[in-house]
């Protein structure tokens, strides 16, 4: 009986990653062609990036506006929660306003972001050094990469604005797009060695 089940299942998950692994690889590559275009053009990723930080706090703001009126007055921080959601809705608007200068704005905090980041790195890397002596290296590359990345966009400013975040996106979208596609090539693999065995 068990064995039957195995045979079953094992059935079944070949069928579920040959269908699925098709999917995630269409996912993948149109994710990695949508960062080769964020690269190409930043400035148009920077300013797409702007709207949908934009759109995505005004749907923010206007959900918690809802939360907190429907939670009621009683809740524990009403005031606060309504405020958060306000200031969320309002920045949203603005950002929608003036994309532009939600660009600059977006510009200024990965700037701030890459400098902290690679400050807590550094720290990091100190203070496990003795701990784990071969990574600390690794973690020390990155924290000094992410420190001259964030001098280069800050001193470029208002500059860097036009192709900084965009720049960046893509090149998340792209490495996370071939991620994606090898992962599915990987199993749809799996898949095609398992169905030959069994």
């Amino acid at each position: 009986m068990s064995t039957e089940m195995t045979a079953i299942q094992i059935r079944f998950d070949e069928q579920t990653l040959r269908k699925y692994a098709t999917w995630f690889l269409v996912y993948g590559v149109v994710m990695a062609l949508l960062g080769v275009l964020a690269i190409v053009m930043p400035g148009v990723a920077s300013l797409a990036t702007s709207l949908f930080v934009g759109w995505l706090m005004v749907a923010g703001g206007a959900l918690g506006l809802y939360a907190v009126f429907a939670a009621g007055r009683a809740a524990p921080g009403f005031g606060w929660n309504l405020v958060t959601a306000i200031l969320c809705l309002a920045a949203g608007i603005v950002i929608l306003w003036n994309p532009v200068a939600g660009v600059l704005t977006l510009t200024i905090v990965l700037a701030a972001y890459l400098l902290a980041g690679g400050a807590a790195k550094l720290l990091l890397a100190f203070q496990h050094k003795r701990d784990v002596p071969r990574a600390w290296g690794w973690v020390l590359a990155s924290g000094l990469l992410d420190i001259v990345l964030g001098l280069l966009i800050a001193l470029a400013l208002p500059g860097s604005a036009l192709w900084a975040v965009g720049l960046l996106v893509g090149i998340n979208l792209l490495m996370t797009g071939v991620a994606i596609a090898v992962s599915a090539l990987s199993c749809r693999k799996m898949a095609a060695s398992s169905g030959k065995t069994s």
